[in-house]
């Protein structure tokens, strides 16, 4: 990944393609096509992830449901009005895509380099685990940058949640997905799905020093 672009914001993702191609948008003439793809945890459950994916990029391969790839890119934010709401809507933005014979031991890795733009929120499970949710701001050209939620587990979410905000932070990690339910009115409950990135491993870079915390093992 020597593309200057991918300096903050780095995506390597490796699965199962499980929804066909639909149109996204054009840009100077070329079309983008978004899908999902099912991308494997150690536990053996499955994180389903969006994908948007110039039609140059995939001119020559298998893209069919069920075909197995590897996609290099970012992590890209943008809203979108839903529900009479602004949402926060995130997508894997291939900038390589390639076909694959089998899914290696470490199909999703993710690198950050960004700001945090909220307060930390620090909580516990009811089985006692701890987790802060974060928030940052990842920079790109253009005045441009993508907003991206992360869990941080056990000794970095008691590191975490005591940075403040414009704090100067890298994360090393996996991106996931997860089930909930909205609830619109009294009678009207709808099932979503979220996508965060679950940290491994972080850094608070500061002007005079630089703090490194390794992530307990958060794979579930």
């Amino acid at each position: 990944m020597v593309d200057n672009l991918l300096q903050t914001n780095k995506v390597y993702i490796e699965g199962r393609v499980v929804e066909g191609l639909t149109f996204s948008h054009e840009m100077y003439g070329e079309g983008f096509y978004n899908t999902k793809v099912e991308v494997p945890r150690l536990s053996e459950a499955m994180d389903i992830l969006p994908v948007t994916v110039s039609e140059r990029l995939i001119a020559s391969l298998n893209m069919d449901i069920g075909s197995l790839i590897s996609i290099e890119g970012q992590l890209r934010s943008y809203n979108k009005f839903v529900d009479g709401a602004n949402r926060l809507i995130l997508t894997v933005f291939a900038r390589d895509v390639k076909n694959i014979n089998e899914i290696s031991k470490s199909p999703n890795q993710i690198f950050l380099d960004g700001f945090i733009c909220k307060p930390p929120i620090y909580r516990t499970t009811p089985f006692g685990r701890e987790i802060t949710d974060l928030l940052i701001a990842v920079n790109r050209p253009y005045n441009k940058s993508d907003y991206i939620p992360i869990i941080a587990w056990g000794r970095n979410a008691r590191f975490s949640s005591l940075l403040e905000v414009g704090s100067h932070i890298k994360v090393w990690g996996r991106i996931q997905s997860r089930e909930y339910e909205k609830k619109l009115s009294e009678d009207n409950v709808v099932k979503r799905v979220a996508y965060e990135v679950s940290i491994s491993k972080m850094e608070s870079i500061g002007d005079k020093d630089k703090e490194e915390v390794e992530a307990d093992n958060n794979e579930k």
